[in-house]
């Protein structure tokens, strides 16, 4: 059963599949596009699934793995 830890794997995924840097809206289509039967077999994770992958974003700046975007929610996400 996937988990909001999974995210952080499907965001990089994401990220990777398209060169290192996306949109959240274009990330989030990737995860669903390729994820969409494990996050639905997660149970509350269908309804949380978009917001958790944003906390993977904001976990994986804070720790060196995404580009920081100082607040601007203006930006694409990008990997370091």
């Amino acid at each position: 059963m996937a988990t909001r830890e999974d995210m952080k794997k499907w965001v990089i995924a994401a990220l990777i599949s398209r060169g290192g840097i996306a949109w959240p809206k274009d990330v989030a289509k990737y995860i669903w596009d390729n994820y969409e039967v494990e996050i639905r077999r997660s149970g509350s994770l269908l309804y949380t699934w978009q917001y958790d992958a944003r906390w993977a974003a904001t976990t994986m700046r804070k720790a060196g793995v995404l580009k920081a975007v100082h607040g601007r929610t203006d930006l694409p996400w990008e990997l370091v």
